[in-house]
């Protein structure tokens, strides 16, 4: 079986997210009238079973997932570590290497992304990343695919985030430099993005402005972007809170960027910390659309881990 793994964007590449891209657009378009139980007509998958491994609380990883496969015609186990092996200290080598033998694809949400690394060499099936402490590849690309549903072409596209340098954050940076924009980022000092992602997405032609001014990185920016600002299982929130309540996305930063700007949020949001109800609720807000394009996301993600992208 022809196979890839997806545990970053650069696994892919740009011009296999940008050919995703257009594969979720139309699937998506294909089945609007149809049941969203209902297998897609063509059922690419159809045969197949996706194991999903989760250490890691999930709503739109695991819901977008399992529909995903069975859109696509296939099958999803869900697999909770505390009721396996896993949880019990099985190594991950040998995991990966049972499951290949059961399964067609292995998705794992976990924290240490090394954890996917290793069931990538000894899995002889598709591993995709549902979200490491390093990355959320699989976030981007339905991130990546509402905002050209709003009309906005990537090549050349001002990004601003606000908050924590954080794993999502990293995975935006890749796309930068893979697909051509340009990016803003805005954190509080200590809270800075892995430094590799930064020069990464530079190398590859991205303009990234790294600054402490939040003001500075929404000034005519085309998108907005903020996340939770303690994520799980992060201690000394108090602090951390303090440090990141100036990056907070409110009407005054909104009114900073483009009168066209959408605000992304890929959720769960505390509404009233990294964002205000006034912008969650606008109609600048898209956080919904976001979260329903993680389901035909990750179908295309998954055609392409099957070769057929």
């Amino acid at each position: 079986m022809t196979f890839r793994h997806f545990l970053d964007l650069s696994d892919a590449g740009g011009d296999a997210i940008a050919a995703m891209i257009n594969d979720a657009q139309d699937r998506k378009a294909a089945r609007s009238a149809l049941p969203k139980g209902m297998p897609d007509p063509d059922a690419p998958l159809a045969g197949r079973t996706l194991a999903m491994i989760f250490e890691k609380n999930s709503t739109r990883t695991r819901v977008s997932f399992d529909m995903a496969m069975r859109q696509l015609g296939g099958h999803a186990l869900i697999m909770d570590a505390g009721t396996t092996q896993i949880g019990r200290g099985e190594p991950i080598a040998d995991t990966a290497r049972v499951l290949s033998r059961m399964v067609d694809a292995i998705m794992i949400r976990t924290d240490d992304h090394a954890k996917i690394e290793e069931m990538a060499r000894h899995a002889t099936v598709p591993v995709i990343n549902g979200l490491t402490d390093r990355s959320h590849p699989c976030q981007i690309v339905a991130d990546l695919l509402t905002i050209v549903e709003h009309g906005k072409a990537l090549p050349g596209l001002e990004v601003a985030w606000f908050g924590d340098g954080n794993n999502v954050l990293h995975s935006v940076l890749e796309a930068a430099g893979l697909l051509k924009f340009n990016m803003r980022v805005a954190t509080p000092e200590g809270y800075d993005p892995d430094g590799e992602f930064v020069d990464q997405a530079r190398a590859r032609g991205a303009n990234i402005v790294m600054t402490r001014d939040a003001a500075e990185a929404a000034s005519g920016a085309d998108i907005i972007v903020t996340d939770t600002w303690v994520s799980m299982g992060q201690a000394h929130a108090e602090e951390k809170l303090a440090a990141m309540a100036p990056y907070q996305v409110n009407d005054a930063l909104m009114t900073l960027a483009k009168p066209d700007a959408r605000f992304l949020h890929c959720l769960p949001a505390h509404v009233g910390e990294e964002v205000t109800e006034s912008v969650f609720e606008s109609d600048k807000s898209v956080v919904f659309d976001e979260a329903e394009n993680r389901l035909h996301a990750q179908k295309s993600i998954l055609r392409w881990c099957f070769g057929q992208i």
